[in-house]
């Protein structure tokens, strides 16, 4: 059980982050970038031309939205306005679409025809940042006007520097928000969450003595921040110590803490306090989050090895979470790690019959299952079904079942599978490194130059095989290493986890 708990830590760890807002940078992104005023409309009233770009998005990520803008008001003749366009941008962003809606920007600016607020060049400079990294986004900063330069914007950019871990300039930023009266709460979370990040303790807490001194109050987001810090050293007595402040506090406290602190217990090998913790956190599970709670309790669970209690758990809320793709995707993923194979293969079922939206992710699950028990053809046989019902199998589809056939050396069906995912691959996609070395070098030893040209080829008009992947691949091919063997269960889960 020990060693399952070990395994489990990472994959759930990154899920905790979120769950507990501590480490998660679009949530304190948007709370510098939200309007401070109600004129930008709601996010859940979609314009008709956010379907059309959202559309787009979504079947080619490299083409460019503003050939539709373009269209839309020059061929078209129909208006819009700024507020439309604002909207549109907030739900791009909420879909990570973060490319497109700097797209939008563009062509409001060269549109000329809009006057753009110091919260748009805030919004613009988060944009940049994830798009084309932090030196563009400085790049940008110093080209703002200074009265675009409101605190609103030193926010902005404070958390592209926490995001990439700069600390001597988010430090700096820091100080001109106090020396301009804007450090409050968010940013205070926003270094907190840096100095968490970088492990820095020392300033951690010396930053919360701070606050305290100058009377700002930690919110629900602090104190988890904080919480988190102390249960992945583990230090248990702190964590234990400002879990129960939180507790006196009905403003501090919901479900998330027990989960942080469940964390906190089992790194540090304590099971039954990491249980306790559970069970207080089902008993707070309720409101808008209550399905992100419900994942967390399963996830959590089958890191401890309690089957009984995952489905406990997913029988009680089953009803909340019947059309939540994530939450399957939790109950399918622990109970295959929970050698329940039978299990998983209901709760697939469940998610075909309730048609939920369709997420490639779940029959994916489903095939790295069969494929690391060996049954191969149950993997083809799911992969054939989707073909059948219209439905498109990924990259990560075909190459989940090409490391299954490397881990049972069926070597000629790899090659041919790999080429079906090089071939299905989008944008950011990767195959995994190990699989690909064992398709090259098998086809090394059978002497077939040809077909090995072929398949560098194919990666390389994929964009999938730069130099630098082609000599590191060259060099493992040569030395050996693993590869004179059949690749192993290990290398199927962790190529599968992409």
């Amino acid at each position: 059980m020990v060693k399952l708990v070990e395994q489990s830590v990472k994959s759930w760890w990154n899920l905790i982050r979120v769950c507990s807002y501590s480490s998660e940078p679009e949530i304190l992104a948007s709370l510098f970038l939200s309007s401070n005023n109600k004129d930008e409309g709601s996010a859940k009233s979609a314009h008709p031309l956010y379907n059309k770009l959202l559309y787009l998005t979504r079947s080619k990520e490299e083409e460019s939205v503003i050939p539709i803008l373009d269209k839309w008001v020059t061929e078209e003749k129909n208006p819009i306005k700024y507020q439309d366009l604002k909207t549109i941008i907030i739900q791009l962003r909420a879909y990570r679409r973060y490319k497109p809606a700097l797209q939008i920007y563009e062509w409001i600016k060269n549109s000329k025809h809009f006057d753009i607020s110091a919260g748009d060049v805030a919004v613009q400079l988060d944009l940049i940042s994830k798009t084309r990294g932090l030196e563009a986004a400085e790049t940008y900063f110093t080209n703002i006007p200074d009265d675009l330069r409101t605190y609103r914007v030193y926010g902005a950019l404070l958390n592209c520097y926490a995001d990439a871990k700069v600390l001597n300039k988010a430090e700096d930023t820091m100080q001109k928000l106090k020396e301009l009266g804007y450090a409050g709460t968010v940013t205070y979370n926003v270094m907190l969450t840096l100095y968490s990040k970088t492990g820095d303790l020392e300033k951690l807490q010396s930053l919360m003595l701070e606050m305290e001194d100058k009377g700002i109050a930690g919110d629900v987001i602090t104190h988890n921040i904080v919480l988190n810090t102390y249960a992945s050293v583990p230090n248990v007595t702190e964590m234990e110590k400002l879990l129960m402040k939180m507790e006196a506090d009905p403003l501090l406290i919901d479900w998330s803490p027990y989960t942080i602190a469940a964390k906190g217990y089992l790194k540090a090998g304590d099971i039954e306090k990491a249980y306790e913790s559970l069970k207080k956190c089902e008993h707070l599970v309720k409101g808008k989050r209550a399905r992100l709670a419900i994942d967390m309790l399963v996830t959590l669970y089958t890191s401890m090895g309690k089957k009984d209690d995952v489905y406990r758990i997913w029988n009680k809320y089953k009803r909340k979470v019947k059309y939540n793709n994530s939450s399957y995707h939790c109950m399918i993923s622990g109970l295959e790690k929970l050698d329940d194979l039978d299990g998983a293969e209901k709760i697939f079922a469940e998610w075909e019959a309730n048609r939920v939206h369709f997420d490639i992710r779940i029959p994916n699950l489903l095939v790295t299952a069969y494929c690391k028990k060996g049954h191969m053809e149950k993997a083809i046989s799911t992969i054939e079904k989707l073909v059948e019902s219209g439905k498109h199998p990924n990259g990560s589809t075909w190459n989940r079942l090409a490391l299954g056939y490397c881990v049972h050396n069926e070597m000629e069906k790899a090659v041919e599978t790999m080429k079906k995912a090089i071939l299905a691959s989008r944008p950011g996609w990767r195959p995994h490194f190990h699989s690909l070395a064992s398709c090259v070098k098998y086809l090394q030893s059978k002497g077939d130059t040809e077909r090995e040209e072929q398949f560098k080829d194919l990666l390389r008009v994929r964009g999938l095989f730069p130099k630098e992947v082609e000599k590191g691949l060259d060099k493992y091919i040569e030395v050996g290493n693993r590869m004179s063997e059949a690749l192993d269960e290990a290398d199927l889960e962790e190529a599968c986890a992409q």
